[in-house]
């Protein structure tokens, strides 16, 4: 008899023999499986066979054993099903939740016989992999790969996780996708819970609401839904209680709501990462979390809302749990067995396993045994198996003697620049770190972001998530939003921002706003996620052929994220600012943008332009105070030092131009009448201009407008030839 499933959304047909016969949205009607062969809802995987007969009948590889019959009993929260399996000689109890809006799948038990393994002392069953749910789906318009949700206009289908331990993924075929979630043997079987969503596309993200509150998740959807979560961030890595007053000044003067601080703004570091884990304050707390709480008072007076930023699994090879005496608790990606005592003055460590595929970078060439670190030169790989040109004591840990049969193993050091290393998130080293940054945290701060985040251990679609909600869930209170450098499927729920794009210098700042942020926006949407349009770093203009930062950059980077409902993060340099002959500019132009996102004034016809074009837009502010978007593109001009932009307003030839570097005059070889108008932008011409031998000469320095009674062509060519004088 085939097993139905009934929620207030859908209803699931599963077969007598174990595959999904039918998932039925209830408001439409509309069939939600593919029409192809079904596929068993439920499966087994063992590494080989154990059980005698199938041993010796079948090969001994990985295999996956398919449900071949389920049988159910009702339970007040649902049902309990139990699955009998192809050739596996034992049984699985799901037990099922029905909530309104999704069904959940939880491995509870097995049943196996005293007459499957008879004679093996072994834990029972052998199964490395339990398949909690498998659906076959028909293309929709979108798919989710990180919360694996097939969706379109009508209907939603997702599996996704209901605790941190299944494996969420899907599978693309030609005319499907199959949907599935897995109980891991390395992580957890029993116990571990999926969910399937089958909603209206406008009341899916309800359904995940639902589950998240059910089962004490981290609230994603609460958080993509709250204000700030489109606010662009003021990055500072120096914030400290001695200089926080500029620091919000120029928030302020960007409109930024969100001020985002890099532990080095509160701790002692250097070189790096090399002093990560330790967590010491800076001098300029010498009452520790009480400064930083006034600190952040202040800000939070301000009207800005403060977050902090950290490297969550990184440990500094010159902090205390590097040395003098190396943690145990840092990861080791190989294990090494000595072969031979290892005495204080050994040069050569002989091992039992073959070192092949260590670690060649010079930096990264790193062996921990017990406390001690011992970098090498090369290995041998044939037995004998030896580290040559060892040197002891590496990072003044203290050199010891080791025994024959010690086990050590090849530091995991970070591939960014090598100063730091990774914890082992299956040690408790992860929970102790996560205590120092919560302490921390509770000072004031109200959102972060986890740096660092790829630095797991495998499983990495367990690990990277589950370590950041290690620290996630001891932050109080819990992040209005957070975002990290990297994310699986569990972290959809806390990483409620996406990831932010890295610093792109001002040559290619606008080639690679296209070529990531701009290409990932639309592909985040599909998530129900908004992505970070990047950490755009600061550069003066002196000295570079580039111009350094400017604000026609801002402009095009903070236009493209508004476009696609994305924030941006400015990392700031109070020495850069202080000397930026435009600050002011660059500052005006966030403050503008800020204001436009802040008061959703953009509308989605704007949004759709931007999105289309392969062209800049400026927002203007005349006299009514109402924001104009215009369509603008740069003209050559006859000095690198001048920048000029060309747009049409009412009629006019109009033209946005200013000193990259400072103030001068400019010669400008156009004989037309020109009008200088507050009815262009707040911050008109104030200057008169002198004409003569067939040229303007305008002073030149912040960014100004002008508009002209002449073509495109002509002011093009006037700007072509213009010169500095």
């Amino acid at each position: 008899m085939s097993v139905v499933l009934e929620n207030d959304l859908a209803r699931l047909v599963l077969s007598e023999s174990g595959c999904a016969e039918s998932l039925i949205l209830r408001s439409t009607g509309e069939e939600c499986l593919s029409p192809a062969e079904p596929v068993p809802f439920f499966s087994v995987t063992q590494d080989r066979p154990f059980n005698n007969e199938v041993k010796l009948a079948h090969p001994n590889k990985r295999t996956v054993y398919p449900a071949n019959r389920i049988r159910m009993e009702k339970t007040a929260s649902g049902a309990r099903l139990t699955v009998g399996f192809d050739l596996a000689p034992y049984e699985a109890v799901v037990d099922v939740t029905v909530a309104p809006r999704y069904f959940a799948f939880s491995l509870a038990d097995w049943i196996v016989p005293d007459s499957a393994y008879p004679g093996l002392a072994m834990n029972t069953p052998p199964a490395a992999e339990f398949r909690l749910i498998a659906l076959s789906v028909p293309h929709r318009a979108h798919f989710g790969a990180w919360l694996n949700v097939s969706w379109d206009e009508g209907a939603a289908v997702c599996v996704l996780a209901a605790d941190p331990t299944p494996r969420i993924d899907s599978e693309p075929f030609r005319d499907r996708r199959v949907l599935t979630a897995d109980a891991v043997r390395e992580i957890r079987l029993k116990g571990s819970t999926a969910a399937l969503i089958c909603a209206p596309s406008d009341a899916f993200l309800d359904a995940v609401d639902d589950l998240e509150r059910d089962y004490d998740l981290p609230r994603g959807v609460e958080s993509r839904r709250c204000s700030a979560i489109n606010a662009s961030a003021y990055w500072t890595a120096d914030c400290t209680p001695e200089n926080v007053d500029e620091h919000i000044r120029y928030a302020k003067a960007g409109g930024f709501r969100m001020m985002l601080l890099y532990y080095t703004c509160l701790f002692r570091e250097r070189g790096g990462y090399a002093l990560n884990g330790n967590y010491d304050w800076r001098d300029e707390y010498p009452d520790k979390r009480g400064d930083a709480r006034r600190m952040l008072e202040k800000i939070h007076a301000a009207g800005i809302t403060p977050g902090l930023h950290f490297l969550h699994t990184h440990i500094g090879l010159d902090s205390r749990y590097c040395t003098p005496d190396a943690d145990p608790r840092l990861h080791k990606v190989r294990r090494f067995t000595l072969a031979l005592p290892l005495d204080e003055e050994d040069t050569v460590i002989e091992v039992e396993e073959d070192p092949e595929g260590c670690a060649a970078d010079p930096r990264c060439r790193i062996l921990q045994f017990g406390g001690e670190l011992v970098s090498y030169e090369s290995f041998t790989t044939e037995r004998p198996y030896r580290f040559t040109g060892c040197v002891r004591g590496l990072r003044g840990t203290t050199v010891r003697s080791h025994p024959r049969g010690e086990v050590g193993g090849l530091l995991d050091v970070s591939e960014f620049g090598a100063s730091s290393c990774y914890l082992d998130q299956e040690t408790s080293l992860q929970d102790e770190i996560a205590d120092k940054l919560a302490e921390a945290y509770s000072a004031g701060f109200r959102f972060c972001y986890f740096d660092g985040s790829e630095g797991a251990i495998a499983p990495f679609e367990y690990h990277i998530p589950m370590a950041q909600y290690r620290v996630w869930r001891k932050l109080s209170p819990s992040p209005l939003y957070t975002e990290g450098a990297a994310k699986a499927h569990f972290s959809w729920h806390h990483l409620s921002g996406g990831n932010a794009f890295d610093v792109f210098p001002p040559a290619v700042f606008k080639e690679m706003i296209r070529r990531y942020p701009d290409e990932e926006a639309p592909r985040m949407r599909e998530d129900f996620t908004r992505l970070n349009f990047g950490w755009w770093g600061f550069w003066l203009p002196e000295g570079r052929d580039d111009g350094g930062t400017q604000a026609d950059l801002i402009e095009f980077g903070t236009c493209r994220a508004a476009a696609w409902d994305c924030p941006v993060t400015i990392q700031t340099n109070l020495s850069a600012f202080r000397r930026h002959p435009r600050m002011g500019d660059i500052l005006e132009v966030f403050r503008r943008w800020e204001d436009v996102r802040a008061r959703g004034l953009l509308t989605e016809e704007d949004k759709e332009e931007i999105r289309r074009s392969v062209g800049e837009f400026i927002l203007l502010l005349p006299s009514n105070g109402e924001y104009e978007l215009t369509p603008y593109r740069q003209i050559r001009t006859g000095d690198p030092r001048v920048r000029a932009y060309f747009f049409e307003r009412r009629g006019a030839s109009c033209v946005v131009f200013w000193h990259t570097e400072g103030e001068a005059t400019l010669r400008l070889p156009l004989d037309h009448p020109i009008t200088l108008t507050r009815e262009i932008d707040r911050e008109p011409l104030r200057f008169d201009v002198d004409s003569g031998n067939g040229a303007l000469l305008l002073p030149i320095g912040g960014r100004a407008y002008l508009a002209a009674a002449a073509d495109e062509e002509t002011i093009r060519r006037a700007f072509a030839s213009c010169a500095l004088v």
